[in-house]
């Protein structure tokens, strides 16, 4: 028997973690009015670094992976994102180890989540604008049918069920006989990088708006002196890590389904993996050293590691959330298995320890006066 969570419990999962992430803009009342500028300008740098990341994630992806471009722009949504789970767990270790970290680095979750949505939908749009048919399949690629059609109509999760492997028979026939009437049309190709329907993808997402109206609802709270997230608050610090663990078995559920799709990714993929995290954490470091240094702005010792993990890891709440809806011709097995099963297990065991003593080593070499 396949387990599968109502579409309504679903929703109602990636609904609170979102808010719950979002309301942390409730810290940004508290800061003074002089460093509210700086601190701005770190959450835009941190909103950049990830958009770049996504990008580089695509080009290493084609690099070491076979994979079909849209499992790739897929994959490099996740990885231009964050992970609220990698986040929540790297501050309490940080605070285990008794390493101050800055306030509104929580904050920052929400700020650079927003990033790989984007570079994720913008790179699947353009390749729907460039031919890819219903299956995602682009004309140079295996098993492509431009006139192909998802006759199984997608689920409420936004992907296609049953099994995938069914539709591409489906569409086989399809190239058999091209001569048979379907009903979907070809894909056009002459829509701008800015039509009305991408603008409308990309920054009118519901996952979106969560996160923007959760981190407005809180700052307004916090000007009016409501604390909201405090530690010993119910809903949103001790309800998180039963939902986020809800959440998690969820994916693992989903991702399960789809295992066979692994063999088509190959050794390069879980390099790609594992090397990810090793790449992108010292980079953000480095970028947040290099802004305190031109900016004059201190941070806390534990701010360059949570910086570091917001940079190395992998969505697996926001952006999986952007692909059963606006996705669904995507694996859903591949970037899961990726943000999950290698770059998570990494961070968790090995990947924070490390970025601790990367941080305090570059701290200790380029001191800020």
């Amino acid at each position: 028997m396949q387990l599968e969570f109502p579409y309504t419990v679903y929703q109602a999962l990636v609904i609170y973690l979102l808010l719950a992430i979002g309301w942390k803009g409730e810290e940004l009342a508290h800061l003074e009015a002089q460093a509210l500028g700086p601190v701005l300008g770190f959450m835009l740098t941190g909103f950049i670094t990830n958009f770049f990341i996504g990008i580089i994630a695509y080009f290493l992806l084609s690099i070491l992976t076979k994979m079909r471009r849209i499992d790739k722009a897929t994959v490099a949504g996740y990885y231009g994102s964050d992970s609220a789970g990698t986040f929540a767990i790297c501050a309490g270790v940080l605070t285990l180890s008794t390493i101050p970290f800055d306030t509104y680095m929580p904050v920052m979750l929400a700020v650079m989540e927003i990033p790989g949505c984007l570079v994720a939908l913008y790179l699947v749009s353009r390749l729907r604008q460039s031919g890819m048919d219903a299956l995602g399949n682009m004309p140079d690629e295996p098993g492509y049918a431009p006139r192909a059609t998802r006759r199984i109509a997608p689920t409420s999760h936004g992907h296609v069920d049953p099994d995938i492997e069914e539709v591409k028979k489906l569409s086989l026939e399809t190239m058999e006989h091209p001569d048979e009437e379907t009903s979907v049309a070809p894909p056009k190709r002459n829509a701008g990088i800015f039509s009305k329907k991408l603008l409308h993808e990309v920054f009118l997402n519901s996952e979106l708006y969560l996160l923007f109206g959760g981190i407005t609802i809180g700052f307004i709270s916090g000007l009016q002196g409501v604390k909201v997230t405090k530690d010993d608050d119910k809903l949103f610090i001790d309800l998180f890590q039963g939902i986020l663990c809800l959440f998690l078995l969820e994916m693992g559920m989903t991702a399960s389904c789809k295992l066979k799709d692994l063999k088509t990714a190959g050794a390069g993929y879980i390099a790609y993996g594992l090397l990810a995290p090793n790449l992108f954490a010292p980079i953000g470091i480095v970028i947040a050293h290099i802004y305190s240094m031109l900016t004059g702005t201190h941070f806390a010792p534990g701010t360059y590691v949570l910086f570091a993990v917001l940079c190395g890891a992998a969505s697996y709440i926001a952006v999986p959330a952007v692909q059963r809806l606006a996705i669904p011709e995507a694996s859903p097995t591949l970037p899961l298995a990726a943000s999950l099963g290698l770059t998570f297990s990494w961070n968790m065991t090995i990947g924070i320890p490390i970025y601790i003593e990367i941080a305090s080593a570059i701290q200790h070499l380029w001191p800020i006066r």
